[in-house]
């Protein structure tokens, strides 16, 4: 199985494709096919990459944004340099990281989020897919007080339970919230990116998402669905992009 995998990767059009025109990682031709739909970065755009290794996405946005634009990404896992860019080791749901990826954004505002994290995979795809939303939960509380006014925010989501929850809660924070499947996501995949267009801020003491998603996971009808072996979810995960599967 491993082998197969291995080979069926190395025939991968859209690594070959990344590869012959420089980028990092197959998934730089996820954001550039989001971008050809959505038109999300405009030139002189400010744009935060959550979840930024091996660096593809960062690229891309280099290139969206120019030579007068800003790209400051964070990850746990380091990235080699990318020219115009400037990438932060660190868990963007730590206050630390926090402060030193606002202190490199360096503005009152950001005009666009660009988040393709996963959490470290145990390969239980309940546990994988509900820590992920938890995840996802997190960085729009930290993302959505610094995103401008018409601002726009892209973040790749698992299909699975909650994810309706999640979609229902982000709504009232944009004009328009859509799934998206870019045709460089593999046909076995269960990924799917939620573009969220035009931040029209929520007001009021309970506009986070992650509280009211743990509420409404837990009030869902029938409950959350089971998951075996599982220890209370933590306030911090371990944040990083995976290197490997759906890349």
């Amino acid at each position: 199985m491993v082998d197969r995998w291995v080979q069926d990767h190395q025939r991968d059009s859209w690594r070959k494709q990344a590869k012959a025109s420089g980028y990092r990682a197959r998934s730089a031709f996820k954001l550039k096919q989001i971008q050809d739909r959505h038109k999300l970065i405009e030139a002189e755009d400010s744009v935060l990459d959550v979840g930024c290794h091996p660096g593809g996405w960062a690229q891309v946005a280099v290139e969206l944004v120019g030579e007068k634009g800003k790209v400051v990404g964070v990850d746990l896992k380091s990235c080699v340099p990318v020219e115009g860019a400037n990438l932060i080791i660190g868990d963007i749901t730590d206050p630390f990281a926090q402060q030193t990826v606002l202190d490199a954004i360096d503005t009152e505002v950001i005009d666009v989020i660009i988040s393709d994290i996963s959490p470290n995979i145990t390969g239980k795809w309940d546990i994988d897919q509900a820590v992920s939303l938890m995840l996802v939960a997190d960085v729009f509380d930290f993302a959505l007080p610094i995103l401008k006014y018409g601002g726009h925010f892209v973040t790749k989501l698992f299909q699975g339970v909650g994810v309706e929850e999640m979609i229902e809660l982000v709504r009232p924070h944009f004009q328009t919230v859509k799934r998206f499947s870019p045709m460089a996501s593999r046909n076995s995949s269960s990924e799917v990116y939620l573009v969220c267009k035009f931040h029209t801020p929520k007001r009021g003491p309970d506009w986070h998402i992650r509280p009211a998603f743990e509420y409404a996971l837990e009030n869902r009808k029938g409950g959350p669905e089971p998951l075996d072996e599982v220890e209370p979810a933590k306030s911090t995960f371990s944040v990083r992009k995976k290197s490997s599967l759906n890349e």
